[in-house]
């Protein structure tokens, strides 16, 4: 570094570079850690956010002057209302650091507090002794994964509720549109593409109601524990006031009631409604592959659907269309379905009194989010939303196959039934042909008894 300044902390000197807002302890993690991504811009933002919260408390509580508070309030403020690539630059620390975010909380008090003093050098704010008061990384870092978490839930809310709403008019749209059904990957009975349909909706209303009843728990945070859990340096009732201020910023209804022995070394809440996004994730590859199962072909398929061609399908193959929003969609349901492994594994790593897994909890937890929310959309506007069906391919689909011969057992038995359908299949005759050939169905009866639509129970 040729252009640097000199600042020292426990261990001795550091050089950094001249214009860094970041201090000594960040400098040494830069140096020490530099493999992998970046911590997450959100988890930045919302210790940004804590640090407020925490110097509005402790002013109230007369732990803090009110001056120094005000001006971390100012710096905090200042910090976030830059562009996030501006504010990118001032915290370039790793996911794979330390176990419990400490070097990115002290980023942030060092950032935070040389911000300060640009906005007023007559008053002096101490990362560890201002901007930290009556906090440790240990229950600042696991209180930002627990906010980020609940705010970051709601864009795939949104995102599942879309696709809701997307699928809905397509259900409505073919509701009496039949088709046949398939089980074992064999013909079955016919039912509705509508009902077909409603069966991936009830899916994802299912995923949304997990969700939605699981990530209350991440309400819960860890202010307050500090170091172990004893809350040790923290003033009595400042847990609360710090998340009444907390709550003011997020609109939000978090709690620091909870047990912070549990708090710090345990990410349960993290794990379980992360279960509940893995449970979403494999309902979606359900979902997309069904689509681009029924849209095979358009030759040599089943040739059910029609998807949209969003890009050429091949390199060297001409017109060929593939169902690559699915394909996107498939390969983040599957890496959710890893991630969900990985913070299986990391959240039970919590070595007595601290979980030391956080930044890769949170980030992997994060990714599963981002993932998900951007490939949902993409799969709900960029082939959903313009799908159609080919109604001929379905109707000579249910008009050859056998299992529509189901509909006669209740007249003339189970066995009788199956000597047709396999005198169908043997013979290569329509179910209509092999039914009259037998002699035990006359051309009115199945004409009747037949009937594609009623067997669906649409009206149901």
């Amino acid at each position: 570094m040729e252009n640097y300044r000199i600042e020292s902390d426990t261990i001795g000197e550091v050089k950094i570079p001249a214009n860094a807002l970041w201090g000594p302890q960040t400098e040494r993690s830069r140096q020490n850690f530099p493999t992998g991504p970046l911590m997450p811009l959100a988890i930045i933002k919302a210790m940004l956010n804590i640090k407020k919260a925490a110097a509005l408390a402790n002013s109230e509580q007369d732990n803090l002057e009110k001056e120094k508070a005000n001006l971390i309030v100012e710096a905090v403020d200042l910090l976030l209302a830059l562009p996030d690539s501006k504010l990118q630059q001032h915290f370039p620390l790793h996911i794979y650091q330390t176990g419990s975010g400490t070097q990115t909380n002290m980023n942030v008090n060092e950032v935070v507090a040389h911000q300060t003093a640009k906005l007023n050098s007559n008053i002096t704010i101490l990362p560890n002794d201002d901007v930290n008061r009556s906090q440790s990384s240990n229950d600042t870092f696991p209180t930002a994964m627990n906010v980020v978490a609940s705010v970051e839930l709601k864009e795939l809310f949104e995102s599942v509720q879309h696709l809701i709403d997307l699928l809905t008019e397509k259900q409505d749209k073919y509701w009496k549109i039949v088709k046949i059904g398939r089980t074992h990957l064999q013909d079955a009975t016919p039912l509705t593409f509508g009902q077909e349909i409603s069966g991936w909706i009830s899916m994802l209303e299912h995923d949304l109601q997990y969700l939605e009843e699981l990530s209350g728990t991440l309400n819960e945070l860890a202010i307050g524990g500090t170091a172990v859990g004893t809350g040790l340096n923290a003033p009595t009732g400042f847990a609360e006031k710090f998340t009444n201020h907390l709550n003011q910023i997020y609109n939000g209804h978090f709690t620091s009631h909870v047990n912070k022995f549990y708090s710090l070394a345990a990410h349960s809440g993290l794990d379980v409604v992360h279960g509940a996004i893995k449970t979403l994730a494999s309902d979606l590859l359900k979902i997309a592959n069904d689509v681009r199962f029924l849209a095979s072909g358009p030759r040599a398929g089943y040739n059910e659907l029609n998807i949209p061609a969003n890009e050429p399908g091949s390199s060297i193959m001409p017109g060929k269309v593939n169902p690559t929003q699915a394909e996107a969609l498939t390969m983040a349901a599957v890496k959710v379905m890893g991630n969900d492994t990985t913070i299986t594994i990391a959240s039970s790593q919590g070595n007595f009194e601290m979980n030391v897994y956080k930044p890769v909890i949170i980030a992997t937890f994060l990714e599963s989010i981002e993932l998900l929310s951007g490939t949902i959309r993409g799969f709900s506007d960029k082939m959903i939303k313009g799908l159609t069906i080919n109604q001929k391919r379905m109707k000579e689909l249910v008009d050859h196959s056998l299992m529509t011969v189901t509909a006669l057992t209740p007249h003339i038995g189970y066995h009788a039934s199956a000597e047709i359908a396999q005198l169908a299949e043997k013979e290569n005759l329509t179910l209509k042909e092999a039914a009259l050939k037998s002699g035990k169905v006359s051309e009115e009866q199945f004409d009747k008894w037949i009937d594609p639509l009623k067997m669906t129970n649409y009206m149901k």
